[in-house]
């Protein structure tokens, strides 16, 4: 394992066992809850603008594997300060950049989930898209 490799993973042990804006807002404006069936994750999130639909505060729940949950935790910390249309367009290469370490197929569902779940809290409370790969629903959120 290269150094690099090592520096991340050790980024996402952190996350995991110490989550950044864990525990969900009294005082939300959005918020939505998924799963991933395939691990048994699951996650919501609850978002609180300021002024301008700006990020003012995020707050998450969930449990589930280490990359599920440290992946949202930095997600939380990404999305700080962005408007709601900035978020909505947000690939999901940037937050799986931030993670820094190669995914299966299956461990990539994980590291989305906390995104298209924030992404559904979005749609519902400011319409805001939804990718296309998720459909259109504003149903929760299920990653299969």
């Amino acid at each position: 394992m290269g150094e690099f490799d090592q520096l991340y993973r050790e980024l996402i042990l952190d996350h995991y066992k110490s989550p950044r804006n864990h525990g969900l807002l009294a005082d939300a404006d959005a918020a939505a809850e998924g799963q991933n069936p395939l691990c048994g994750d699951e996650v919501t999130v609850s978002v609180r603008f300021g002024e301008g639909d700006v990020v003012e505060a995020v707050g998450f729940e969930g449990r589930g594997c280490a990359i599920s949950q440290a992946a949202t935790s930095m997600l939380t910390d990404l999305v700080k300060g962005r408007t709601a249309s900035e978020i909505a367009a947000m690939p999901k290469e940037e937050l799986l950049g931030e993670l820094g370490i190669p995914l299966t197929p299956v461990r990539l569902k994980c590291a989305i989930l906390g995104l298209g779940v924030l992404k559904l809290a979005l749609n519902k409370s400011k319409g805001t898209p939804l990718p296309a790969e998720w459909g259109t629903s504003v149903r929760d959120l299920v990653l299969e």
